[in-house]
């Protein structure tokens, strides 16, 4: 039998099903969420999403908060920026 999914990749679950811009889009979150990132302690890229906003360094065992689909996302960065201008950064 032939591979179906060697376009579509994960998004290939959904069929011909929701647009091809939507899965399109789903395929670039999922691939991205999917990787390895970087520890914030450690420094390492050992990091992956244990459930949704949660993400755990498989090297130091670090669990952290983070976005749903991304460890860090741009909003967490503004507001680490005005907590260190605040505290004396």
């Amino acid at each position: 039998m032939a591979r179906r999914t060697k376009k579509v990749k994960s998004t290939g679950r959904f069929g011909p099903r929701y647009g091809v811009k939507i899965r399109h889009r789903v395929r670039r979150i999922e691939e991205k969420q999917r990787q390895w990132h970087l520890c914030p302690k450690c420094g390492r890229k050992r990091v992956k999403r244990e459930s949704t906003g949660i993400w755990v360094c498989r090297k130091c065992n670090t669990k952290f908060a983070g976005g749903a689909y991304f460890p860090r996302t741009s909003s967490g960065g503004d507001v680490e920026k005005s907590i260190k201008s605040i505290l004396g950064g």
